[in-house]
């Protein structure tokens, strides 16, 4: 398989490059898609914190045991961590991620100085409310991308996965050794500023779902995308 080249072009050719392929995504893919989750952003901060190294379905079923056996989020943070533990199950590594979501819980209620509630981001700017989500301990770009564009809240963050992130890489949009986190502030400085939320959903969605459905990790179908004129790596592989 070729290597991926860093990208050499320019940061204005490399905007171009993204909003060119955004726009090929989006008519491949069916855009504008709808938002999959209308959790408040609380819930969605323990929704990803579950999803991390797990599978969607097993994550969702440990989030919804978790809501059924403790209806609030502050019942969450002051109950034994066995029960949390025991209600997460279907999750991967419970017995982290219980003390791990308590500790989250507890922090937030100290610093707002009530109940857990997260309401307050609308307020703030998408710098200033990443900020704030990623100074919790563990909280990372993803994470705080992921509560602010995915909740009910609909602040236009950007988060890349990894399916997002290897197709940028292979198109030469960042480089080759930019790790996820790093690739946030990369990727979302290529978009236009004035976006709004459903249009950055509409850019990570299809990315994302170009990764699954052609740019494979292993054995990408080069042949069929749309977008091979635009990736070196795949004309590489190609010829």
């Amino acid at each position: 398989m070729p290597t991926i080249k860093a990208p050499e072009a320019s940061f204005e050719s490399r905007q171009e490059k993204a909003l060119l392929v955004h726009a090929r995504l989006c008519t491949e893919y069916g855009a504008p898609f709808r938002f999959f989750s209308t959790k408040d952003p609380l819930s969605e901060l323990v929704s990803a914190l579950l999803s991390h190294r797990t599978r969607n379905q097993d994550s969702h079923r440990a989030y919804q045991q978790l809501v059924a056996r403790f209806p609030t989020w502050d019942l969450v943070r002051d109950a034994p961590t066995e029960e949390v533990q025991a209600a997460i199950s279907p999750c991967t590594w419970p017995e982290q991620k219980a003390p791990r979501i308590q500790a989250v819980l507890r922090e937030i209620s100290e610093r707002c100085g009530g109940p857990c509630d997260l309401a307050f981001l609308a307020d703030k700017s998408v710098k200033e409310a990443r900020a704030w989500l990623e100074s919790i301990s563990g909280v990372g770009p993803k994470t705080s991308a992921a509560v602010l564009l995915f909740s009910k809240l609909r602040i236009a963050a950007m988060p890349v996965d990894s399916h997002h992130h290897r197709v940028a890489q292979r198109l030469g949009l960042i480089g080759p050794k930019v790790g996820e986190g790093a690739a946030h502030a990369l990727l979302e400085a290529l978009l236009p500023p004035d976006w709004d939320a459903q249009q950055v959903y509409d850019h990570h969605e299809a990315f994302m779902y170009h990764g699954q459905k052609c740019c494979y990790f292993h054995t990408p179908a080069c042949g069929r995308c749309v977008v091979l004129d635009q990736c070196p790596f795949g004309q590489e592989r190609v010829r």
